[in-house]
This record gives structure tokens, C-alpha cells and sequence, in this order.
């Protein structure tokens, strides 16, 4: 048999392999990587829908909080475990953030994992300490322009989504705030209550009770459309930023050799159990859509984040080792 003809065949039996695979699959409990701490946005969208995939599967899905370097730690684990899909990660906007925050990764999130199926997509709130004397996008703008470098907000740390939504807001708007990292969203808030900080961008689980509470002013949502836990409250593209969308998004993926029937599959059972009227009720009450795309749409949306996160990681200046 000549080279040729092995290298013609050698495809096919994958083929044929990976289809008998993801035909028996799965038959052991599969693991879901969180790669941030416990009681977090991931790690809370990775139990609702492992439980929901638990139910549909009949295996169980065991969540593994591996926490580090901006969730990388977990997504490089998931990188280079074995194809066979019982190692899967809920990774996200962090990951595509990551690949142009930090100077060394030891994995490429195009090419070394599968984009099985996007999850949910959170967008933030724009808040404000009270004594700040601003009630819009507008006059916030105007202020920020009045005052250079006065304006003081908050973060989870260098490069987090909430850190880059507000370098964002300031290039798109042509102001300069000065940015304070913190090394959690509760120490931020703590700030921000005490009126250390003049505002921040923040999840809605953490600054609802105090938006409503009126311990702090709501002025915009980061994402593209208004919520329907605050639907009084515009997007900042409503309010004067045109184009302006920062939404943080959630979703599973698995190694880069995944069989497409496997990835199939998983897209499915994933997408009916986001829909599930009882998981987009609790993701709702957290400020969550449920995002449906197929793999090959996932695949298109993350690359097209990890451009758009490079520019605005080069414009804000930060980097991590």
C-alpha cells in the first residue's frame, strides 16, 4: 500500500472513530472546569447548566473551581486534556480579554480549544456614588471633561472586563477617568459605598440591592439592550455613545480535537437546557440572556472578541505578566 493511500485512510478512521465515540457518549461523569472562584458569574452559569446537562445526559457533571491567572489556569488545564469530552471548560470575554492582556499564555484560545456552545451574556451597570453630580451618560461626559484625570473609577483588577469597559467609555468619549484596581468586586463596592470611588461599572447581582436601595445612581447598561430588571435605565449607545456594547459572555468549550460529533451533540443539549423555561427564569434574576449559536457561530463571535479586546488592551495600555 503506498503513503498516499495510508494518508487518504488514516482520516476517514478518525472519522469513523469519533462518530462511534460520540455515539456511546457519555458513559462516565464529565468534569466542568470554572476557572474562577466559587459563587462568581462562571461559576455559578457552571452549575446551573451542569445540573441541566446532568439531567439531560444522564451523567453527572462535576464542577472544578481551577482558579489563576485571569481564569487561565483552568482554560490551559482544558487545552490540553484529552479530546474525549469529560474535560470541558465554562470559559468566556476573560478568555478573549487574556489573549492579548498577558505577555505569555501557554495556550492559543482559537487553536487549541473547541467552541462548543455559548451560554449567557451579562451586561454591566454603569453606577455612580450619589454625591456625584451626574445623572446621565451625558453629564457624566461633561464632567469627566470638566475634570481630567479627577474622576476615580473602580475594578476587579487590571484588564477585567469592568476595567476595560470604562477605558472604553473613556477613548469613545474622548475623556480621561483615572482607573483604580482592586482585587475583587467587593472591595470595590465597599469603596464605591463609602465614596472612595465616584463609580464603576459593575454586575448586576452585586450592585442591584444598592441601585435600589438608592445607596447608589444607575446611569447606563454597558450591553447592546436595556434589561428587564431595570428597564428604565438606557444602554450607554441609547445615551450618547453610539456603537457602544460591552457585554460579558459566557460559554462551554473543550479541546481543540473534540469530534465535531461530539461538539454536535453537546451544542444541542446545551442550547435545549438554556432554554428550559426554569434555567432562564434563574438566569434572568442574575441579569442574563440565554445565548443560542451554533459551533461554528461561537467559533466566528470569540475570534471576533479577541480582535476587538486586543484594541482596546493596546489603547488602555494594560498588560499582565
Amino acid at each position: 500500500m503506498t503513503a498516499v493511500t495510508k494518508s487518504g485512510l488514516v482520516p476517514f478512521a478518525i472519522l469513523l472513530a469519533g462518530a462511534a465515540i460520540a455515539q456511546d457518549y457519555p458513559n462516565k461523569p464529565i468534569r466542568l472546569v470554572a476557572p474562577f472562584s466559587p459563587g462568581g458569574a462562571t461559576d455559578v452559569l457552571a452549575r446551573i447548566v451542569g445540573q441541566k446537562i446532568t439531567e439531560r445526559m444522564g451523567q453527572p457533571v462535576v464542577i472544578e473551581n481551577r482558579v489563576g491567572a485571569g481564569g487561565n489556569i483552568g482554560a490551559e488545564q482544558v487545552a490540553k486534556a484529552s479530546p474525549d469530552g469529560y474535560t470541558l471548560l465554562m470559559g468566556g470575554v476573560p478568555h478573549a480579554i487574556g489573549a492579548s492582556l498577558y505577555a505569555k499564555l501557554g495556550y492559543d484560545m482559537v487553536k487549541d480549544l473547541s467552541a462548543i456552545a455559548e451560554v449567557a451574556s451579562f451586561p454591566s451597570l454603569i453606577v455612580l456614588h450619589p454625591s456625584l453630580p451626574a445623572k446621565s451618560v451625558k453629564e457624566l461626559i461633561a464632567l469627566a471633561k470638566s475634570k481630567p484625570g479627577q474622576l476615580n473609577f473602580g475594578s476587579a483588577g487590571n484588564g477585567s472586563p469592568n476595567h476595560l469597559a470604562l477605558e472604553l467609555f473613556d477613548t469613545m468619549a474622548g475623556v480621561k477617568m483615572t482607573h483604580i484596581p482592586y482585587k475583587g468586586a467587593g472591595q470595590v463596592l465597599g469603596d464605591l459605598l463609602a465614596g472612595q470611588l465616584q463609580l464603576a461599572s459593575m454586575g448586576f447581582p452585586i450592585a442591584m440591592p444598592h441601585v435600589q436601595s438608592g445607596k447608589l445612581r444607575a446611569i447606563a447598561l454597558t450591553g447592546a439592550t436595556r434589561s428587564p430588571l431595570l428597564p428604565q435605565i438606557p444602554t450607554v449607545a441609547e445615551a450618547g455613545l453610539a456603537g457602544f456594547d460591552v457585554t460579558s459572555w459566557y460559554g462551554v468549550f473543550g479541546p481543540a480535537a473534540l469530534p465535531k460529533e461530539m461538539v454536535a451533540r453537546l451544542n444541542t443539549e446545551i442550547s435545549n437546557a438554556i432554554t428550559a423555561p426554569e434555567l432562564k427564569e434563574k438566569l434572568t434574576a442574575l441579569g442574563a440572556e440565554p445565548s443560542i449559536k451554533s459551533p461554528d457561530q461561537f467559533a466566528q463571535y470569540v475570534r471576533a472578541e479577541i480582535v476587538k479586546w486586543a484594541k482596546v488592551v493596546k489603547e488602555s495600555g494594560a498588560k499582565l505578566d
